[in-house]
């Protein structure tokens, strides 16, 4: 059966953040079910220096039709300029069938064509 789900990876400043953006996320149903990450270390560069700083991980789990409205409201939430928001297809959706069908009626049904991201 073909259901159109990802993982939205995303990074997070702390887990106090991770927290209040994945119980969002939750309440509007925008995705299913979140998992937080704490403790990760992340080395990257920004406006050309190079940052080592703690971060968290926010996994969230969800459709395709949900990935737009998800970002947009991450993006108003997250305390980062450039929140790391990455939509993964997941492509096979092999695993525990009874799973799969709950994360599908737990998430907002498509949006119809032309309809607003809220």
């Amino acid at each position: 059966m073909f259901r159109n789900l990802r993982l939205v990876y995303i990074t997070t400043k702390d887990r106090e953040e991770a927290r209040k953006i994945g119980e969002e996320l939750v309440k509007r149903k925008f995705v299913a079910c979140v998992n937080i990450i704490d403790g990760m270390e992340s080395i990257y560069r920004w406006d050309g220096e190079i940052v080592a700083e703690s971060e968290c991980i926010l996994i969230a789990k969800t459709t395709h039709s949900n990935v737009s409205r998800l970002t947009k409201k991450v993006k108003e939430l997250h305390s980062y300029d450039v929140p790391c928001i990455i939509s993964i297809n997941l492509a096979e959706q092999e695993g525990n069938e009874d799973y799969l069908n709950w994360l599908i009626t737990s998430v907002q049904p498509p949006l119809p064509p032309g309809a607003d991201l809220k």
